[in-house]
């Protein structure tokens, strides 16, 4: 292995480092099974006593440099953060003076994606030890006591923590404007009439607005558990060290308190061992994805030409390049294919985890959240493009209507009727209304008026009698009656459906507030920590 001769780097070794085909001479390569491994060259930092050679030149290139720039990219912001809150701790415990806690601090806030490099040489290609190699670089004079009692494992946790938190409540954002779309919509179409369908038969008159609040609903479902799923979650890891705790008394409320946490992780273990907030994120990403495609599915069947039940403006709309009749709607596609990766984005860190022994290990930190924030971002890019859907919608009422007067969606509440009024056995009366509507359709009857004779003839056979049948058909099969008719709480009857909206639109509004005050929170925050470095106050 080559040997490090010094604690401060060489700059020509350095620059040989960083070379694409030079940096390490023939005598430093090694093969193992045809794998040729470049080392860093000597003169190198010693970050460790334990080894004497930094990471190869593939380890660099392949997984370290990639991670690295990741980091600077999301993550920076956060890995400082915590520098800061460890900063105002050692002071507290004496461990830094006032004006080293003041000098450390002021070159934190120096430090920018542009400043740090990925240098196997010097800092290990890793972000929390270049870091701490920036900071003594600029020193004017040394702080030998800063980052004692230090691990990397629970300030990596933590940075990762803070930005995880960031990230679920920006997608809980653009939940909340997705389920006060469908809302606004739900109210401005509830007494148009459309088909309701099961097992993609029609089945009874519904309206654009029973079923787009049930989608409200189940976003506020979604809501809340997701605010729980950040509450239980909302816990920093700092201070719990490698994994059995610290030797110095660090104060990890008041550090929690620092970052925005609503307190520590109660044990060290867990604190660096779990990623539970990223696995319960990708978890709860992954259900809505399953839970909003079914929703844009019955979309995409009603803006077939089969059903033309909606339409959507040009600027949201496609062509065929060859078939210049048709207007495609390929932003639903696109939504349903981008809901469609959630699922294999839980699944992944799910299997990523799995196996792994319960402590800190990269294979849980790095690869298992590898995907966390692109499934972030892939959740809020859906999000977005389905509210913007939402926004622009457009139901064709007329095609609806028509579809609700063609199909015979009232065999329901005539079976009921029959029952009801004259007496007719429930089954019987299925059996009664099933035999009329196959005779009327064999005869080309539509459901209304209907054949008031023919109902009658029918149940005559099975031994009863109809006192009314001309009244029981008009009612039954009257598309105006069949919404208002329904008397159950939660049902398609527009005061019902009125009543419900209503409480909804009060649950949006707390659940706003409660999102809001977390995002403010974690504000408060990032300002507190800003004014100490300023002030330098606790």
């Amino acid at each position: 292995m080559t040997a490090f001769h010094s604690r401060r780097s060489d700059p020509q070794a350095m620059s040989r480092a960083q070379g694409a085909d030079s940096g390490c001479s023939p005598a430093a390569q090694q093969r193992n099974g045809g794998l040729q491994l470049q080392l860093v060259p000597e003169g190198s930092a010693l970050m460790s006593g334990r080894l004497s050679s930094g990471p190869s030149r593939q380890v660099h290139e392949e997984i370290l440099r990639p991670q690295f720039i990741f980091d600077m990219t999301h993550l920076l912001p956060h890995y400082l953060a915590v520098e800061v809150a460890l900063l105002f701790e050692y002071e507290r415990m004496g461990v830094v003076t006032g004006d080293q806690r003041r000098d450390i601090t002021d070159i934190l806030g120096r430090i920018d994606e542009s400043t740090l490099s990925a240098d196997p040489a010097t800092n290990m290609s890793d972000t929390s030890m270049a870091i701490e190699q920036w900071v003594h670089r600029q020193l004017t004079e040394p702080v030998p006591t800063w980052h004692v009692d230090r691990s990397r494992n629970d300030s990596q946790a933590t940075a990762h923590a803070l930005a995880a938190r960031e990230w679920f409540g920006g997608a809980a954002e653009d939940l909340l404007g997705l389920g006060e779309a469908v809302h606004r919509l739900a109210n401005a179409t509830t007494d148009m009439l459309m088909p309701g369908y099961t097992h993609l038969q029609a089945a009874q008159v519904i309206t654009p607005g029973f079923y787009l609040a049930a989608l409200s609903q189940q976003i506020l479902h979604n809501l809340r558990r997701w605010l729980a799923t950040y509450d239980s979650n909302d816990l920093s890891p700092l201070g719990a060290g490698s994994m059995a705790g610290q030797q110095l008394p660090w104060d990890r409320h008041r550090m929690a308190h620092l970052l925005g946490f609503a307190g520590p992780v109660p044990h060290a273990l867990t604190a660096v061992a779990s990623r539970s907030l990223a696995l319960e994120m990708m978890a709860e990403f992954s259900i809505l994805g399953a839970e909003l495609s079914r929703f844009v599915t019955d979309l995409m069947t009603w803006g077939s030409n089969e059903y033309a039940f909606i339409d959507l403006p040009d600027e949201l709309s496609g062509i065929s390049a060859a078939m210049p009749q048709k207007k495609n709607f390929p932003i639903l596609e696109r939504i349903r294919g981008k809901l469609a990766h959630l699922g294999a984005f839980g699944v992944d860190i799910v299997l990523a985890q799995r196996s792994t022994p319960y402590s800190n290990m990269v294979e849980v930190s790095k690869e298992a959240t590898a995907n966390l924030h692109v499934s972030v971002s892939t959740t809020r890019t859906a999000l977005r493009l389905f509210s913007t859907v939402i926004d622009n919608l457009r139901f064709r009422s007329d095609r609806m209507r028509e579809a609700c007067r063609r199909e015979y969606l009232g065999a329901f509440t005539l079976a009921n009727d029959l029952t009801l009024n004259d007496g007719i056995p429930w089954r019987d009366a299925q059996i009664v209304v099933g035999q009329y509507i196959a005779a009327a359709v064999s005869a080309d009857i539509p459901p209304h008026p209907g054949d008031p004779g023919l109902l009658a003839e029918v149940a005559g056979r099975h031994g009863y009698q109809v006192s009314d049948a001309a009244r029981v058909l008009a009612n039954a099969f009257d598309i105006e009656n069949a919404i208002r008719d329904k008397r159950s709480t939660g049902s398609v009857n527009p005061e019902a459906l009125a009543d419900l909206l209503a409480s909804q639109a009060d649950d949006f509004r707390l659940l706003r507030q409660q999102w809001d005050d977390r995002r403010e929170r974690r504000g408060s925050a990032r300002a507190l920590l800003g004014r100490q470095r300023r002030i330098g106050e606790e």
